[in-house]
């Protein structure tokens, strides 16, 4: 599940306080450290200064000793007083083993002055200040991220209780009713007011367009149907007239098969305009009958052509179901396969939970495949036949009744296409 603006929120703000925790500490040990270095390099040249000022006024001046500070003076003479470790180093500040004494080593004409200085204590005055500084540096970064914090999720929480009441609604009847002004939470500020119109508005406009466009195609639907079946009746005449000539006779049947696609055409049309909660009527019925009828309605198309039709009952499955919607989808993928199979053989197969159409056609190639779901897509445009419309219907009825249709085609070799049943529909078989 995706995650929520809240919680996303929460986890940007915590990251934010780690990484200002970490500045904070970092900065107040690395200034603490130039601190120290610092203020021990100038105690150590104002000693110096303030022992040669002293010299110069009188010869006598004693050396400068505390608790922190040794020091050792050479005139010119061979320096036995000063420790040997300290005579190796050269003039200025140096730090000595340890890390904790820093060196000053001051010549002038008048000797040489070693003073050494113990930092320990310096050190830790300026560590309990980075150590105050840190607590109120972090006490003013937690604060200030909680309190920016809850001013955001106040913020957001209008907005992610509206993404929650929009997740909810049905598509086909969405509950404008749930996001009143009024039933909002909290502070929802203007904005969130102003987006909650404007998702009302766009929602109402948005059923209203549907509807009008399921209404047209409801009613052309059914209007459609008159002048097709006075087609279809007259073709059917004409067909059993003993005296109607070869040519005629083979327009006649172009004729009949194109009436009868245009009525599968509208069946799909019909069903897909009903409301979703408005199902097609099911029933209890076996898929082996309605196979046989679908293979016998495409048969004339193959009159003139080598190829072998034949239906396979690998099991006879019973299905509770609409068996108009199984009608209108095998019929379209069995039209397909005929017109573009000029030679070999087309096999629908039945079995348990699916059914397998499998053609020796002209196949496709693998970006044909990807476009051929798409309205009006036609993969021969050179073949007058096919409106394009066919494979986009079935995947729309698939998709709407949960029964998935999938397609493998390799280009000179053939398709096939695979209707699998809903498990909740399949009701029984052997």
């Amino acid at each position: 599940m995706p995650q929520g603006l809240p919680r996303k929120l929460r986890y940007a703000f915590i990251l934010q306080m780690v990484l200002a925790s970490a500045s904070v500490v970092i900065g107040a040990l690395v200034a603490g450290s130039i601190v120290t270095d610092v203020l021990t390099d100038q105690l150590l040249h104002s000693e110096a200064e303030e022992f040669w000022d002293g010299r110069a006024r009188d010869p006598a001046y004693p050396l400068p000793r505390s608790s922190t500070i040794q020091s050792y003076f050479a005139n010119g003479q061979p320096a036995e007083t000063v420790p040997a470790e300290l005579r190796r180093f050269g003039t200025g500040i140096s730090v000595l083993p340890g890390g904790k004494r820093k060196l000053i080593i001051d010549e002038r004409p008048g000797g040489r002055l070693y003073l050494v200085m113990s930092f320990e204590l310096v050190d830790a005055v300026i560590r309990r200040a980075e150590i105050v500084s840190i607590l109120l540096a972090l006490i003013a970064v937690y604060l200030t991220t909680w309190l920016t914090y809850r001013a955001t999720k106040r913020l957001v929480t209008p907005v992610s209780w509206l993404a929650r009441q929009v997740a909810r609604w049905d598509p086909g009847n969405p509950d404008m009713q749930s996001i009143e002004p009024e039933r909002m939470p909290g502070d929802s500020g203007g904005e969130v007011r102003q987006l909650t119109g404007a998702l009302r508005n766009l929602t109402r406009r948005t059923h209203d367009l549907v509807a009008r466009e399921r209404d047209f195609t409801r009613d052309a639907s059914h209007e459609l149907r008159t002048p097709l079946t006075v087609i279809r009746v007259a073709t059917d005449m004409m067909l059993a007239d003993p005296q109607v000539p070869d040519r005629a006779h083979r327009t006649l049947l172009r004729m009949q098969h194109a009436g009868r696609d245009m009525e599968a055409i509208i069946d799909a049309f019909l069903i897909l305009a009903r409301e979703s909660g408005h199902a097609p009527l099911t029933e209890d019925f076996e898929v082996a009958p309605l196979g046989e009828e679908a293979v016998g309605k495409v048969r004339p198309l193959l009159q003139d052509k080598p190829v072998e039709l034949e239906l396979v009952v690998a099991a006879r499955p019973q299905l509770h179901a609409s068996p108009r919607v199984l009608t209108v989808m095998l019929g379209q993928i069995l039209d397909n396969a005929c017109v573009f199979t000029e030679a070999g053989r087309i096999e629908v197969r039945l079995e348990a939970t699916r059914i397998v159409v499998a053609d020796t056609g002209i196949g496709m190639a693998p970006e044909v495949l990807r476009k051929v779901w798409a309205p009006f897509y036609r993969a021969n445009t050179i073949s007058p036949s096919g409106k394009g419309m066919g494979l986009s219907i079935v995947r729309r009825l698939g998709e709407r009744f949960r029964w998935p249709v999938t397609l493998e085609s390799t280009p000179g070799s053939g398709t096939v296409a695979t209707i699998e049943f809903a498990r909740d529909v399949i009701a029984g078989g052997s």
